[in-house]
């Protein structure tokens, strides 16, 4: 029929409020009426539901999850699919690669978006995941958001140059421009601040840490947006540590902005990361971070910036932290939105996007 609305199959391992989940909220926002989608969160997690604006067509699936059973949820995912008769399946990270392998024997047309790794992958690809995802995706698009993704995909999984396709993050400049920011938390000094999902792979441990070297020789602030099950332990921490009365934990967030005019510092204390949008979030609203060198963070950047990315050891952090307030804070986060306005506008992302998915 004419002017039917295409048919789109995204398959989430969770649709949790993360990189991957929010891209996609972003261009179903962005494209509209022109597509109608199913979402398959495989764990059952709805919660970036939110950031969708109210009118798309979006139904959800929560199939049963076959953990541990590769063929049979290869099979489940056959099925499924076979049922649903989307023009294009998109399948994210690892945690579906059953479902790429299920597109595929269902005969629909496939494509494979690759954001990062959990904590087992930081320090090596594990070689099961590797020959799995060579097999599975050597005649699939495969859309990378960093250029270290990239390159691993091309000599590590060993996926053919042409079928892959390095697709910057972009995000909405505008609504960084001029945010009401949320109150001044109590306590004195600079508020250094971070947005993230308390999970392992954050390595928020090492964020306070740095926070209480630094604490003991001048006065500061720290505010972890964010809400997962890392929380109690992390408070927990805290207390010992002796900064509970000057570290805050607010929970999670729909309006970020506001949060980040709040601080005067951005931290990202990742073990694991490629293209952390919170990190962009946090240029565009012109901060100055600091960063552990992880994925492509070093390159997102601005060059004014790039001296204040670490290692990932406790005091290599905290010695970012006490240069950086010591060095000219408003420049620096000049810089940062200068880039992100320059490479990273999600006009760009959705005109890539747009010509990988045949929009």
């Amino acid at each position: 029929m004419l002017n039917q609305p295409r048919h789109m199959a995204w398959v989430f391992p969770g649709f949790s409020v993360g990189g991957a989940q929010v891209r996609f909220a972003s261009l179903a926002n962005r494209f509209g009426d022109r597509l109608r989608h199913t979402v398959i969160s495989l764990n059952g997690d709805l919660a970036c539901a939110e950031k969708l604006t109210p009118g798309h067509s979006v139904e959800f699936l929560t199939p049963p999850h076959r953990r541990g059973n590769t063929l049979a949820a290869i099979l489940q995912a056959r099925h499924v699919l076979r049922a649903q008769k989307p023009d294009l399946v998109v399948t994210s990270n690892w945690g579906s690669i059953e479902w790429a392998a299920g597109a595929k024997l269902a005969g629909l047309p496939h494509v494979h978006t690759e954001d990062g790794f959990g904590p087992e992958e930081r320090a090596r690809q594990l070689p099961r995941r590797v020959w799995m995802r060579r097999i599975i995706l050597r005649r699939s698009r495969v859309i990378l958001p960093s250029r270290t993704l990239h390159e691993l995909a091309r000599t590590v999984w060993g996926l053919p140059a042409k079928n892959l396709f390095y697709v910057a993050n972009g995000i909405d400049l505008a609504r960084f421009a001029n945010p009401v920011p949320v109150p001044q938390p109590p306590g004195e000094g600079p508020v250094i601040g971070t947005i993230a999902a308390l999970r392992p792979e954050k390595a928020l441990f090492r964020l306070l840490r740095a926070f209480a070297t630094l604490r003991q020789d001048r006065p500061a602030r720290l505010v972890i947006v964010g809400d997962g099950a890392e929380k109690p332990a992390l408070q927990q921490l805290a207390a010992s540590l002796g900064i509970a009365g000057d570290t805050h934990f607010p929970g999670h967030t729909t309006c970020p902005e506001a949060w980040l005019a709040r601080f005067d510092i951005f931290a990202l204390s990742s073990d694991t990361e490629q293209m952390p949008l919170s990190l962009l979030e946090a240029m565009a609203s012109g901060l100055p971070a600091v960063c552990t060198d992880v994925g492509d963070v070093r390159n997102m950047l601005a060059p004014e910036n790039q001296g204040f990315v670490t290692g990932a050891d406790e005091a290599a952090f905290a010695d970012g932290l006490v240069r950086l307030l010591a060095a000219p804070l408003a420049a620096i986060g000049a810089a940062n939105r200068a880039k992100a306005a320059a490479e990273f506008d999600q006009e760009r992302m959705f005109s890539a996007y747009a010509r990988l998915l045949g929009l």
